[in-house]
């Protein structure tokens, strides 16, 4: 039988890889394995327990929790049913969680534990469309007395008893799946106003693999780790879509604290992450070299810039001279190969960053250390669809599209898709449907172009891109993106639409900064206090600096700031995937924007509530410094 569906291709594992281990966790120190037929046992007894339950073909089950093979099997489960999985943020505040429960019209919740299930118990009034809310760990709710609660193993225990009345019924459940039936509701991060929930069918997730794949196979024997949310698509493409396909191993970390130690132990063969997760990472390396001793960070700075010098040319597919080869080859030795060692990546065949651009100089840091670092390029609404090709890439792209993608770009420069990967539509939204999806094309919102070499390059999000008041064109992310190359540095927005200049909010790193402080002797309290030191808005100015001389000189940052706080997607600043709410940002933040283009003003006072994770508000009142670029440079 062809497999049409996810569910199909777990039958076709359970059946060719009966023994092969399919899934693994880490728990109290110990990995935990499943193999593929028992991947296929835990499936079938969650499904007849939700049937049970009363889950029916086409019902929603949203699910809150961390990686966890549970949330795999649940969502296999929900498929196999005909039904939907609703993958949620879980460190969702209750409002957001509210609104997509609520929306998608969820009849079942899958909480992993006492934190989420809590989430859930709070809005219980204002869900009136659940009926059962499903708990994974049961530690902290033995005493809940809730009708509404069962535990996740008293329902698949349901569903082994149904099984032995009805066995042939899961696989009655599973022939009756269609490709075209919607397999997940994927729900935007809603960097514009609320979140859409997109419907994905299983032919929509299988052939984005399927395009992957034909540049990009994967093997049985790979293993990955599958740590990022599971309601970012990206985790559905690579850990549920693309491990089911392929049958590659998916390992789940212990906890979210403890992924980069778990993938040092399991040396992944392939790996995605966000820029921020790459951004973070060289933020440690960086921070770790300058803690070193001084033969250490003196072989770095002499051997990194040679890592660097060979990447460039082999990307520009130039010679590359003896000198070079033999420094090249010290570096290898004694700084790249035991840094890949250290992250983890000493068996990394591809690594990939997508969901947002990634700065080139991050980009080339990794390219350096001799990882085969690639962007990929897609949207929730397509999964993947572009990928740079071992042996060409280049900085600034993100690659061809996949075989079975057709790309173009409009007169107006948004960047358009077209394939059988496109999603079916937004959940009860026929009209932000219509606008995205015209004549068989997704509108996805990005300016971009293609280069000479028909490579896609994304410039930023086509609302986004603006310019000055003299006319000159700038992309805001372009500038943030350079910004946070720097260790010191975690978040930044940039301004200066129908300004004069550019001007520039930051984050800093408290860690990095604050480890930065007590080698320098500088005494701080708080994030406020530390980040209103003189002493560190010269430090930042100076990465300012390095950011504004690969800048041409019309966009240069001429004025910045450090924010009081981080911002927050508790706050609704950034989305749970760390895109700034520009329209958002620039409403709450309108004070400070305005002085930082009042060249007069060299401080605003603010005055801020913060929402924490529980709901509990507290009201923040600082004064903040604004400097101009020039004349801190001068001073330094």
């Amino acid at each position: 039988m062809a497999e049409t569906t996810l569910p199909h291709y777990l039958v076709r594992n359970a059946r060719e890889f009966p023994h092969q281990v399919a899934m693994r966790e880490k728990e109290k120190g110990i990995w935990q394995q499943w193999t593929w037929r028992q991947y296929l046992d835990e499936v079938r007894d969650l499904a007849l327990g939700l049937v049970a339950l009363g889950f029916e073909r086409g019902d929603k089950l949203a699910i809150l929790s961390d990686n966890r093979p549970q949330v795999y099997w649940a969502m296999v489960a929900a498929q196999a049913l005909g039904g939907m999985p609703v993958p949620l943020y879980q460190d969702s505040i209750s409002r957001q969680l509210a609104y997509v429960i609520d929306h998608s019209d969820t009849v079942m919740v899958l909480a992993e534990d006492q934190e989420q299930v809590d989430k859930v118990l709070e809005l219980k009034d204002s869900l009136s469309k659940v009926r059962r809310v499903i708990y994974d760990d049961p530690k902290g709710l033995r005493h809940y007395d809730d009708p509404w609660l069962t535990s996740f193993t008293a329902v698949q225990e349901k569903g082994r008893e149904l099984g032995r009345q009805q066995p042939q019924l899961f696989d009655e459940h599973v022939s009756a799946g269609q490709a075209d039936d919607v397999a997940l509701i994927c729900y935007t991060s809603g960097t514009t106003g609320q979140p859409k929930g997109a419907m994905l069918s299983h032919a929509n997730l299988i052939t984005a693999v399927e395009g992957m794949q034909f540049v990009e196979p994967y093997y049985p024997t790979d293993e990955t780790l599958a740590y990022l949310p599971p309601a970012w698509v990206g985790d559905t493409f690579w850990s549920l879509a693309g491990a089911l396909m392929t049958a590659c191993r998916v390992n789940c970390p212990e906890r979210p604290e403890t992924v980069q130690a778990n993938i040092r132990e399991i040396a992944p063969h392939f790996l995605v992450a966000p820029p921020r997760i790459w951004e973070n990472l060289v933020s440690e390396v960086r921070t770790r070299v300058d803690d070193a001793s001084f033969v250490k960070r003196w072989l770095f700075n002499k051997l990194m810039p040679v890592g660097e010098d060979v990447a460039r040319k082999r990307m520009a597919k130039e010679p590359v001279g003896a000198l070079q080869k033999g420094l090249h080859k010290l570096a290898e030795f004694f700084v790249f190969g035991p840094l890949r060692d250290h992250l983890g990546f000493r068996r990394i065949r591809s690594a990939y960053t997508g969901g947002a651009p990634l700065g080139p100089e991050i980009f080339l840091f990794f390219r350096a250390l001799g990882i085969n670092l690639k962007q990929v390029y897609g949207q929730t609404e397509s999964g993947v669809t572009c990928v740079q090709r071992d042996g060409d890439v280049s900085l600034g792209t993100v690659g061809k599209p996949f075989p079975n993608v057709e790309m173009a770009v409009s007169d107006d420069g948004e960047v358009l898709v077209n394939g059988p990967m496109v999603f079916k539509g937004y959940y009860k939204d026929e009209a932000a449907t219509a606008a995205a999806l015209k004549d068989g094309w997704l509108y996805s919102g990005d300016a971009g172009l293609m280069d000479p070499n028909d490579h896609l390059v994304v410039i930023d999000r086509a609302k986004d891109v603006t310019a000055l008041t003299d006319g000159t064109r700038f992309a805001p992310q372009f500038i943030e993106n350079k910004l946070k190359f720097s260790p010191y540095i975690k978040e930044a927005v940039s301004f200066g639409q129908d300004r004069p200049y550019v001007a520039a909010m930051v984050d800093i790193d408290m860690e990095n900064v604050g480890r930065w402080a007590e080698k320098n002797r500088l005494p701080y309290t708080t994030y406020t206090d530390l980040a209103q030191k003189p002493e560190v808005y010269d430090l930042i100015a100076l990465e300012v600096d390095r950011v504004n001389r690969d800048l041409p000189e019309s966009t240069h940052i001429r004025r910045f700031l450090l924010l009081h706080k981080e911002l927050d997607a508790d706050d609704e600043e950034i989305t749970r995937t760390r895109k700034v709410r520009r329209g958002l940002v620039a409403e709450r933040y309108a004070d400070i924007i305005a002085a930082l283009f009042a060249e007069e003003v060299a401080t605003v006072p603010v005055t801020s509530v913060i929402t924490y994770q529980d709901g509990r508000q507290a009201t923040l009142e600082t004064t903040l410094a604004i400097r101009d670029v020039g004349a801190v440079l001068a001073e330094a």
